[in-house]
């Protein structure tokens, strides 16, 4: 650390008990009261520096060894200060460096020790000094900078913070400046910005930021050091509060220590709000995990709306980059008895779905099959979007950010299945509302689900927390899921969920039955299936409640008379299901090569003939003989699906 010596002469100054004087033959003539000292000096050395001493002197018309005492209330920087000023007056040396350069600045400009008093006086050296040789050096320059805190609105009056906040802020953005022992974790200046005060950081950021030569990643890595610094510690169960205070409580004689609650969540709201400012607008010069953080801090310390507004449009900017963990913010309000806040959630996906929706189309669009007839989500090349993002969708185009990167494809699966794994974390709470659970289930586009396992799992939870559930709400839950998107394993346990109504576990088993076929060859299998089964799969979900709840009590009527119907040998499961499908294709392609060999179709007739009473069977039977196939007679099972494939083909032709 570097220091300037002023002044040649030994120090004779001394103290007796309150009273500080000085060794000298002459007798002294001004008496100065500095706090709770008493000095008792002489009038020229003073007066001939101090324009404020010659100026008190001559209001009071104090003078010789009885005189006035000039009282000098709150003196800046108090009586170490004013004892160096005075030692200067006398002669006496005097060592400056950057611990107390600024007490005495402030000292100096308080007595008016300037060149309009005298030639060569305090203030202009310590100027001269201060830019010379500590604003040229980092950790002088910090020094000096973190000491204007004690003395404040001095410091802004003479203009000593200002050139303290340039002179590292240049430091920063002079590649000369880069120490040898810097870090590649965080900038090499990060950790020592952030011990200072939260208006010093926000005043060097922004003057770093308009020097335009440091890169916004590395502002945003100094603002992650900063926040780690000083924000309390953000966990499920709420907030802790640190010891250690980013605010200048000596600078108005107030104790952090002794502050309220209250003042702390105030002054740490007042922090967060700055760093906000600060975050860069380059999309990746902070991550999504940081922003997320900063964003449960805001709802834990009641941020401002502007602040969480922007928090909330920024980790809409980059969402494929969060985790589960970073979406479960904390619910503290008294409104909402959830356990996690799932309305920042929603706004966070319907600033999404405007960014979503600004990002141009894709060059090849999802071919979907328009003959669905399911009660699975409608698919029309868009998404279902919540109600709140339908409100927001008048005014998007104007909150819409040009600079917003568009959503790829893989982005998208990223984000339905971070909104997925979110969903199963909340379905858990007893308290989460089914129309919440709605929204966020129905805020992603479609594309971002290639399969719904995911939300098969929400709907499991929820159904397994929510277990009073009326079967109108249970049905309206389960129409989130599209059969057809479930992977095997998932269809396999929706197969034998008996918490899910019996009308998806139907359309579980026809879509899988379809899949096996399909992959088997079966290019008619959907239609072979019996009316019965088609009938409940189309009929339709509009009408009141009562005709629904009728409906329902009807088809979970003949649902059941079906089940009844099958025998206690056969494979309902859906791997049953496949392996009929796969072994009629097989014995239909046998049986084919076997009437080419001999030569004639009589025996077909006679066959079809022979079994025409079967077509009379009841739906379950035939559903049964389609399904079910015993290992041992393959032929007689043949026999009583062949008419049907035979009628399929007589009315097609």
């Amino acid at each position: 650390m570097k220091f300037m010596k002023l002044g040649t002469r030994p120090d004779t100054f001394f103290s007796n008990e309150s009273v500080r004087s000085v060794c000298t033959e002459v007798a002294t003539d001004l008496q100065i009261l500095v706090g709770d000292c008493l000095y008792q000096l002489h009038k020229f050395p003073l007066l001939s520096k101090c324009l404020l001493l010659q100026a008190l002197c001559a209001e009071s018309g104090c003078g010789g060894n009885g005189g006035d005492v000039i009282e000098l209330p709150g003196f800046p920087g108090g009586v170490e200060a004013f004892d160096a000023c005075a030692k200067f007056c006398y002669g006496i040396t005097v060592t400056v460096s950057a611990r107390n350069l600024v007490p005495l600045r402030c000292a100096a400009a308080h007595l008016g020790m300037s060149e309009a008093a005298d030639r060569g006086n305090l203030a202009a050296k310590l100027d001269a000094f201060l830019a010379s040789c500590l604003l040229r050096r980092w950790k002088d320059a910090l020094a000096v900078l973190n000491s204007t805190r004690h003395c404040a609105p001095l410091c802004e009056d003479i203009g000593l913070t200002s050139r303290c906040v340039d002179a590292v802020a240049a430091l920063i953005a002079s590649p000369a400046a880069l120490p040898a022992h810097s870090s590649s974790a965080s900038p090499w200046w990060a950790h020592d910005v952030a011990e200072l005060g939260v208006d010093l950081f926000w005043r060097i950021m922004v003057a770093v930021k308009a020097t335009g030569a440091v890169h916004e990643k590395t502002v945003g890595d100094a603002l992650k050091a900063y926040a780690r610094r000083w924000l309390p510690n953000v966990a499920k169960d709420g907030i802790v509060v640190g010891a250690d205070q980013p605010f200048d409580g000596a600078g108005n004689g107030g104790d952090g220590g002794n502050a309220s609650v209250k003042q702390i969540a105030t002054r740490h709201r007042l922090l967060l709000e700055k760093i906000v400012s600060l975050i860069p607008a380059e999309r990746d010069a902070v991550s999504c995990s940081f922003l997320l953080k900063l964003l449960k801090a805001a709802n834990i310390l009641s941020a401002s709306a502007t602040s969480r507004a922007e928090l909330v449009r920024r980790v809409a900017w980059q969402l494929e980059e969060a985790t589960v963990g970073d979406l479960l913010i904390p619910s503290l309000s008294c409104v909402s008895e959830t356990l996690y806040d799932v309305d920042a959630v929603a706004a966070i996906l319907d600033e999404f779905a405007l960014r979503h929706a600004a990002a141009p189309p894709p060059p090849v669009a999802l071919a979907v099959s328009p003959d669905d007839d399911d009660d699975s989500p409608a698919r029309s090349g868009g998404h279902r979007r919540s109600r709140s993002a339908e409100s927001v969708g008048f005014d998007g185009a104007a909150r819409r950010s040009s600079s917003a990167a568009p959503v790829s494809p893989d982005a998208l699966v990223r984000v339905g299945r971070l909104v997925d794994g979110f969903l199963i974390e909340v379905a858990r709470d007893p308290n989460m509302p089914l129309d919440k659970l709605l929204a966020i289930a129905e805020a992603v586009p479609d594309t971002a689900r290639p399969e719904h396992d995911g939300l098969y799992k929400v709907v499991d939870t929820y159904l397994k927390v929510h277990s009073e559930m009326s079967k109108s709400a249970r049905k309206r839950l389960c129409r989130v899921i599209n059969c057809r998107k479930l992977s095997d394993k998932a269809c396999a346990h929706a197969a034998q969920n008996e918490l899910l109504p019996l009308r998806v576990v139907v359309q579980v088993l026809f879509f899988e039955h379809a899949r096996a076929a399909a992959m088997a060859g079966g290019a008619h299998a959907a239609a072979e299936l019996p009316g019965s089964i088609r009938a409940l799969l189309q009929s339709k979900s509009s009408g009141s409640d009562q005709e629904d709840d009728a409906a329902d009590r009807v088809d979970e009527q003949r649902l059941r008379a079906l089940a009844a119907g099958a025998s206690p040998g056969d494979d309902w499961s859906v791997e049953g299901l496949r392996r009929a499908a796969s072994k009629i294709a097989t014995l239909r392609m046998k049986l084919e090569e076997d009437d080419d060999h001999d030569g004639g179709g009589g025996d077909d007739e006679e066959f079809a003939r022979r079994q025409q009473a079967g077509l009379a069977r009841s739906a379950s039977l035939r559903f049964r003989a389609f399904c079910a196939i015993p290992a041992a007679r393959p032929k007689r099972m043949l026999s009583k699906l062949w008419p049907l494939a035979r009628g399929v083909t007589t009315e097609r032709h």
